[in-house]
């Protein structure tokens, strides 16, 4: 006998298996495995960080925010890295439009966001 772990859709199947003079296997019991359950990942609630800005700086692909570099208050140059978002396994740096102050931050560490979500906003 032989015993195998086999996954059907997503369901953990323990399977033992006898070999018969060179026929095709036999299998003789099925039963599902016992697995943990892991609960998919939360979105993370928009952060309630001031009043938005009259410029708005959106996601422009889906991923996950590595880093935010400003805080609410701080004084941004056109072209200043504000956040860092990674998708497709790169590393993306998204920068300020224009020069302005950060009204709001609307996204944390390790939040998924969507293409188009609001990151931030600027005065």
């Amino acid at each position: 006998m032989k015993k195998f772990l086999i996954k059907v859709n997503g369901t953990d199947y323990e399977v033992e298996v006898e070999e018969i003079g060179g026929s095709q296997p036999v299998v003789q019991t099925v039963k599902p495995a016992v697995t943990a359950k892991v609960e998919a990942p939360k979105a993370a609630a928009p952060v309630a960080a001031g009043k938005a800005g009259a410029v708005k700086v959106t996601s422009p692909m889906p991923g996950t925010i590595l880093g935010v570099k400003v805080k609410q208050g701080d004084t941004v140059k056109k072209g200043d890295t504000i956040i860092i978002l990674e998708a497709m396994k790169m590393e993306n740096e998204i920068p300020a439009p224009q020069d302005g102050v950060i009204s709001s931050i609307n996204v944390e560490t390790g939040a998924s966001v969507e293409s188009g979500q609001l990151l931030a906003s600027l005065n």
